[in-house]
């Protein structure tokens, strides 16, 4: 095949070991002698129209009078796929440095091939701007492809596509058209080799690499570009100099505007129609392009995308089911024998319960808690228990099924045979820089540059680190005690001033003391999550950062963890204690229990703590979902309307494309980190405590169709264009949903046996009934306990008893004043134990043993998925296989060392006739 355009040169990147006096400082750039002078860069690509010289080693071209929003040089031929911005003043000694950093880091750049153009700063909106347009040629992206192991199209796809459901037309309403959901057609695929260019399907060099695939070269090769050498240690790489301020930004080009589509022809407006079909929030009930996804801003954030409108998609059966159970508690709610009881004047209102405070509360009556009593019985029923089994059930369905989706997703996106391992190949530059020490790999045995850890500095770091993480830990858990102190102080305010004020009356009987302390705990302790997270975040990136990693995903993979356990504990602690802790180490009225003996530990209502859980739950989890969308769509857009503003006033001619994208705000490489976040952290709402509130998965559900929408909205139009990059999976988020998961059997079987009050009223009903023909009549009257108010201590009586009280009732299962065993528990205390013990022994083996069948019955990898890589594999081998056997019976021809040749011949023939039998 013939290559009109293909360069002359060649030019490689040499990631090895440097050598004399150059040990362990990074990697070089090998170039030929003669690049200097027959550097494409300088030459390649211009009219004669054009005049042409050199500015700090920069290509520099007469302004046409062509639109300034385009993607491609001024010759309108070459793409333009990496932009360079910094400012510059000649009269610092500070910019000084800086210049010389920008003439060596360009100069090596041209040396490996890359063309640069610059647009001066007189030609920028605010006068103060240059950037640098960067462009690869071929030669440099067939080189680079190779290094990557990118897979590039060797066949078409001779499979047949799989049979049309039949009922796929009543989802046509949910369909996008099929030029948006497979902007290319399906091909086979093997690793591009630059030394057998003829077996690739290449029609157009100019366009056989992706615009994502090509940006993704250019930044590995700039992340690894030298520019000079400081305090004798050789410095390389953009991320370095745009943290000393050298560039201000780096970052690849959206194709054209997301409302128009670009003029140019060779332009396909990729984001104009993701914009169009994706981004609109009227899109909401279509499925997304997920193949445009990925080819636009590459795997990693396709894989995101598909994994969250996965996870989206299996949300809306649990929420149907959720829905159904809170309406089967709200429809019987008036017929709860419980709350009718509470509520009755005759039994609710006669009896007197013991003051919830030391001294300043007094004796109430427990009809005072008719309303919530009611409103619990919505979450507090049998549905819940059955819901907590589903939700079980749901989650290993969930995770199973996203396997057999990711792995289509892999063979789909040519990611069957890409492996972490693969990673290692890309190291991190920080990481690179101080590799000083030579090794020899025990798999390669060759000599590898690593990094000299002594033992002293590796344990003191990690000591340092991991107090550092205890530290903050400890700070969460500091700051949930103070919200239990909190509590603990406020309740007698509260109790006070409603019983005093005339105007509250109307309201009581809905805002009671109990509830309105919860309502405003969980609003603290919502603020002080979101403090508590915006300042771990820079400390966990810091630790990480100090621990130096050695490759991009080992860094992920411990900042990951590190603030996974910090939100975990941050999240979770406050519903963790109000489930589990809130009202089981009361104690009763004659010896209560003082946390620091000084607050009295707090009760739950008689109605139980389920309905306290369910305000913490749903408090904590709308208002992470409100506050992430404001941070993630408003903020954004306020900063981009606010540093636009004075462009926006010109025409759009003169408002240039890579300005226009340097307005926008950085989606970093931790982007995708904290989305993935804010999902793992949704899903532990909606798992580990779905037993207290089965309308989470709705809440979740409505959220994240806002969530998706929102993502590709802010992704298109608010943020500059990603640098690509590649992932064949959620990476070690999906060991934490799996760890979620299962923690998400305990906790549900933990909630309905110690915080509902399920098992005692199934107890009273089996066990204890006096009533056969209303078996739940007096369960009321037999959960609570009686107390002579003559057994109250000094600090706990109240100071006053208008009503002279003798006898007060109080939560708990103990004998009564005048019984031998005074105050001890009573048996059906330990029957209820027992039962609660038995409960969760029985719901955690069936839910673990249905799980782990379940997870054993769907195969990870669909049968279809399996056929279809073994077919590409076979075809790619035999092609590659063919293609050496031609080319050694070429060699047999010219009858140069025929006994060689003849070996290779036989030798290919046999691989041939290998892959057929394989």
């Amino acid at each position: 095949m013939s290559r009109s355009g293909q360069m002359e040169h060649e030019t490689l990147i040499e990631m090895s070991a440097t050598t004399d006096g150059e040990d362990g400082n990074g990697p070089f750039f090998e170039t030929n002698s003669n690049i200097d002078s027959d550097n494409p860069g300088i030459s390649e690509g211009l009219s004669s129209t054009e005049s042409t010289f050199l500015i700090n080693n920069h290509q520099r071209i007469d302004k046409h009078h062509q639109s300034k929003d385009s993607v491609f040089f001024r010759d309108g031929l070459r793409r333009i796929d990496f932009v360079l911005s910094y400012t510059d003043d000649p009269n610092k000694e500070t910019d000084k440095k800086k210049a010389e950093r920008r003439k060596e880091f360009e100069s090596n750049l041209i040396k490996t091939g890359l063309e640069l153009e610059t647009e001066d700063k007189k030609e920028s909106e605010s006068g103060k701007i240059y950037f640098i347009k960067i462009h690869a040629p071929w030669d440099v992206l067939s080189t680079y492809a190779e290094v990557l192991g990118i897979k590039v199209p060797i066949k078409e796809n001779d499979i047949d596509p799989p049979r049309e459901n039949p009922l796929d037309c009543l989802l046509k309403p949910f369909k996008l058209p099929n030029h948006v959901m497979y902007p290319e057609p399906d091909y086979f695929t093997a690793a591009f080799s630059k030394q057998k260019q003829e077996l690739f399907l290449i029609n157009d060099q100019n366009t056989f690499f992706s615009p994502a695939t090509r940006n993704r070269i250019v930044y590995y090769i700039l992340s690894r570009c030298p520019y000079g050498t400081e305090e004798g240690k050789k410095k390389f790489g953009i991320k370095r100099l745009q943290n000393n301020g050298t560039y201000t930004s780096a970052y690849p080009l959206h194709d054209c505007q997301y409302w128009k589509k670009a003029k140019e022809e060779l332009c396909h407006s990729e984001r104009f129609t993701l914009y169009s079909q994706w981004a609109k929030f009227a899109r909401f009930y279509k499925e997304q392009p997920l193949d445009l996804i990925r080819k636009y801003y590459g795997e990693k954030i396709g894989i995101y995308f598909a994994w969250l409108g996965y996870y989206t998609e299996m949300l809306f059966y649990a929420a149907v089911v959720g829905f159904f159970c809170f309406l089967y508690g709200w429809i019987t709610m008036d017929d709860n024998l419980g709350s009718k009881e509470i509520c009755s004047p005759d039994i609710g209102g006669q009896i007197i319960m013991c003051p919830l405070c030391d001294k300043t509360c007094e004796f109430w009556k427990l009809n005072t808690t008719c309303e919530p009593s009611r409103y619990s019985h919505m979450f507090d029923n049998v549905a819940t228990l059955f819901f907590a089994i589903f939700m079980g059930i749901w989650v290993t369905l969930f995770l199973e099924f996203w396997k057999r989706r990711q792995a289509r997703l892999e063979y789909e996106w040519d990611l069957v045979d890409f492996e972490e391992e693969q990673q290692q190949l890309q190291l991190r530059p920080e990481y690179e820089v101080k590799c000083t020490q030579k090794r020899k790999n025990p798999v390669t045995q060759e000599i590898e540059m690593v990094m000299r850890r002594s033992a002293v500095n590796f344990f003191g770091k990690l000591f340092l680190c991991w107090m550092s993480i205890v530290f903050w830990i400890s700070l969460i858990i500091a700051s949930m005690i103070a919200v239990i102190v909190y509590r603990l102080a406020v309740y007698a305010a509260f109790a006070s001033i409603m019983e005093n004020n005339d105007a509250l009356r109307p309201v009581s009987s809905l805002l009671t003391p109990q509830l309105a302390t919860s309502v405003t705990a969980s609003c603290l302790n919502f603020i002080i999550i979101m403090i508590l997270n915006f300042l771990y975040e820079r400390v966990a990136i810091w630790i990480t950062d100090m621990e130096i990693p050695r490759t991009h995903l080992e860094y992920e993979n411990r900042l990951t963890m590190k603030m996974f356990l910090f939100q975990f504990v941050n999240y979770y602690s406050s519903c963790f204690y109000v489930a589990f802790f809130k009202g089981k180490f009361v104690g009763y009225p004659a010896e209560y229990t003082y946390m620091f003996n000084v607050w009295r530990n707090e009760e739950c209502d008689p109605a139980g703590c389920l309905i306290e859980l369910t305000t913490q739950l749903t408090i904590v989890m709308a208002g992470k979902q409100i506050w992430g969308n404001i941070q993630e769509a408003i903020v954004p857009y306020i900063l981009n309307w606010w540093g636009s503003r004075k462009a926006r006033n010109n025409p759009e001619d003169l408002y240039s494309r890579w300005e226009q994208d340097y307005d926008l705000q950085t989606f970093g490489p931790l982007g995708l980190f904290y989305e993935y976040l804010e999902m793992v952290i949704q899903f532990g709402f909606i798992t580990l405590f779905v037993a207290s509130f089965p309308l989470a998965p709705l809440l979740a559900l409505l959220n994240n169709i806002l969530e998706i929408r929102v993502d590709s909205w802010k992704l298109t139009t608010q943020f500059r264009r990603p640098i690509a990059s590649k992932a064949h999976s959620i990476g070690v988020w999906q060991e934490i949903l799996n760890g979620m998961a299962v923690l998400s059997v305990v906790t549900n079987a933990f909630i309905v046996a110690f915080t509902s009050d399920m098992i005692p009223r199934l107890v009273y009903f089996y066990a204890y009934t006096e009533n056969m023909d209303s078996r739940m009549s007096g369960y009321i009257n037999s959960s609570l306990s009686f107390f002579d108010v003559v057994d109250f201590s000094n600090d706990s009586m109240p100071i006053e008893n208008e009503m002279n009280i003798t006898t007060c009732r109080y939560r708990d299962y103990r004998y009564p004043p005048d019984h031998g065993r005074k105050y001890l528990h009573t048996m059906q205390y330990w029957h209820i134990l027992a039962a609660k013990m038995a409960f969760i022994i029985i719901m955690e083996h069936v839910v673990f043993v249905v799980k782990f069948f379940v997870a054993w019955l769907i195969p990870d990898v669909p049968s279809e998925v399996k056929a279809r890589i073994k077919r590409e594999k076979y075809l790619t081998q035999k092609i590659l296989h063919e293609y050496e056997l031609c080319k050694w019976q070429e060699k047999l021809r010219e009858k140069s060392n025929c006994a060689e040749v003849a070996k290779q011949v036989f030798a290919s023939k046999g691989k041939v006739q290998l892959s057929a039998a394989m």
